[in-house]
């Protein structure tokens, strides 16, 4: 789960990190309270969406004058902000963060986030602040700090004096920025985030550190103990597909191609996905129904897939571990009745009760086509969706 960056700033306010002095607004009419609160006469304007790139696709704009202001604001609202992140559609902008300006004397960046092959939290810190950190990583790695928090001890002093040396900052500067790791870890734990990021982490003109953007993702499956997070999702920034499927409890993302999948199983889905690129075709979504797929559950994936608007085949493969195939195969036939469905359908079923489930679906009489194995289930499906090369 994402939160906004006025969401994140709130939380480093209540955790003592420092922030910009911002205002939030959802209308043009609450300008005139953004800048009586703020004061100055230039501030800036960030639209409230969760991608970044925000600056490079107009989101993040520099602005002079209350009237300015205003018209910068009655652009952003309403719209629908299309940056490298978000794909063609771009995201909406319900909320606008009005901050003060800064004055900036360096950037540098600083994330926190699980490294899955430590197992452990890792801290990326570099000077290259406001930059791309994927570009950074692979162009200048000699630029890219990094350090592990031990899952006993956690992050100690010690640690963040050395990053505050290794970039360059001076003795009162690594103070402030050995406290400020410190509870930003402490805030990594609380709120079980799998991402924390600040880029730019800024230097002003006085010498102090400040968190001039903020980016905090959260575990979606530790948000059962963080109800008062979670009450924080903004929904208008999910496709309302995903949204139905995670109240369904299946893993599902959108893609642009025309060939639905249903899989149990991310890796089978990711292989399956492979296969059918391999074989000329474009899978149209990731969907995994789980191990403990019931036959609604499929029911619903099945018409989840099928909502698709350029859908012309679809590929169910099941490997019947847990899950049993003559489930899924009850899930088809159900999903298949209930919705038009008036495009070609391949089964590859195999495992726990394979047989059973594919005599469900011959006896069903759907238009249902058997296939064998997973290469045969690639082909079968490419060629009925007419996307062969």
């Amino acid at each position: 789960m994402h939160l906004h960056e006025y969401q994140a700033k709130e939380l480093f306010a209540h955790y003592g990190i420092p922030v910009p002095r911002g205002f939030r607004v959802e209308s043009v009419g609450a300008v005139a309270e953004a800048v009586e609160t703020l004061g100055g006469g230039a501030w800036v304007a960030k639209a409230q969406v969760h991608a970044g790139g925000r600056g490079k696709a107009g989101g993040v704009q520099r602005v002079v004058g209350q009237k300015s202001l205003r018209e910068t604001v009655g652009s952003m609202l309403g719209r629908r902000l299309i940056t490298g992140q978000t794909g063609p559609d771009g995201l909406p902008v319900s909320s606008v963060l009005i901050e003060a300006l800064t004055d900036i004397q360096r950037e540098l960046y600083l994330s926190l986030l699980v490294d899955r092959c430590h197992h452990r939290v890792a801290v990326v810190a570099s000077t290259a602040g406001g930059m791309d950190i994927e570009r950074v990583a692979v162009e200048t790695p000699d630029l890219i700090l990094t350090t592990h928090a031990h899952p006993v001890v956690g992050l100690q002093p010690w640690q963040g004096r050395r990053l505050g040396f290794s970039l360059g900052l001076t003795a009162p500067q690594v103070g402030q920025f050995s406290a400020l790791l410190t509870r930003l870890y402490r805030l990594f734990m609380d709120t079980d985030a799998s991402l924390i990021e600040i880029n730019p982490l800024v230097v002003t003109g006085g010498g102090d550190l400040l968190t001039l953007d903020a980016k905090i993702n959260l575990d979606d499956n530790a948000l059962y103990r963080q109800q008062r997070l979670a009450a924080l999702d903004d929904e208008t920034q999910t496709d309302p597909a995903e949204t139905f499927a995670r109240g369904h409890g299946l893993n599902y993302i959108r893609l642009d191609g025309d060939i639905g999948c249903m899989v149990n199983g991310a890796g089978l889905a990711m292989a399956t996905m492979d296969l059918i690129k391999l074989s000329g075709g474009r899978p149209a979504n990731f969907l995994d129904v789980g191990g403990a797929a019931t036959a609604e559950r499929v029911a619903e994936a099945f018409k989840l897939i099928l909502s698709g608007e350029h859908i012309r085949a679809v590929l169910v493969n099941i490997f019947g571990g847990i899950v049993r195939c003559d489930l899924i195969a009850e899930g088809i036939v159900q999903a298949i009745r209930e919705v038009a469905v008036d495009v070609p359908v391949v089964v590859r079923l195999e495992g726990t009760n394979a047989e059973r489930g594919r005599a469900i679906l011959a006896e069903s009489g759907l238009n249902v086509l058997p296939a064998a194995d997973l290469a045969e289930a690639a082909t079968q499906v490419v060629s009925a969706a007419g996307d062969e090369t």
